[in-house]
């Protein structure tokens, strides 16, 4: 069975925890359910579906149990390892210090997509079909910049997570 990766958007401590998530997504069918961090990322196998069909389902299993949903935005593991091994900031001037960072969307990328985008030290350097790799270096005086350039450009129906733990997801 295939083993896929939910990134939840907006999921924090404060408004849901992992073991009712995990149980969310036990009840919408899916199986070895496992939770990491504990900033809405599960992991889990299901029969061979469409990202969009085990979205769905994900979210109405939240709806259902926990009165509330988070958008959520599933990737086959496989598909997440590919996306690693292409090392999609190669060729990219990226400062060491930098959090290098892979933001999904629910759609493809908008062709016209002109890249880089920078703002303020963070930096949109690259696209795939529908995910977007941006670098920033923390600064704290002027807060997560990068979000709001991420989210004026894509809007808010995305999810953003460190390349470091989209990493630990594809292999758990």
């Amino acid at each position: 069975m295939p083993r896929y990766v939910a990134f939840l958007r907006g999921v924090s401590p404060m408004n849901a925890r992992m073991p009712a998530l995990k149980l969310c997504f036990e009840a919408a069918g899916f199986s070895e359910v496992k939770t990491l961090l504990s900033s809405g990322n599960v992991v889990f196998n299901a029969r061979s579906s469409s990202p969009a069909a085990l979205e769905r389902r994900a979210e109405k299993a939240m709806q259902a149990e926990l009165g509330h949903s988070f958008s959520t935005f599933v990737r086959p593991s496989s598909y997440l390892q590919d996306l690693i091994d292409s090392d999609p900031f190669a060729g990219f001037s990226v400062p060491p210090s930098a959090k290098r960072v892979v933001t999904f969307l629910r759609g493809p990328v908008p062709p016209d997509l002109k890249l880089p985008i920078e703002r303020d030290g963070a930096s949109i350097v690259n696209a795939n079909a529908t995910e977007i790799f941006s670098a920033y270096v923390p600064d704290p005086k002027k807060g997560p910049v990068f979000m709001s350039l991420l989210e004026r450009s894509f809007g808010k129906d995305i999810t953003t997570r460190t390349l470091d733990t989209v990493i630990k997801c594809s292999r758990a």
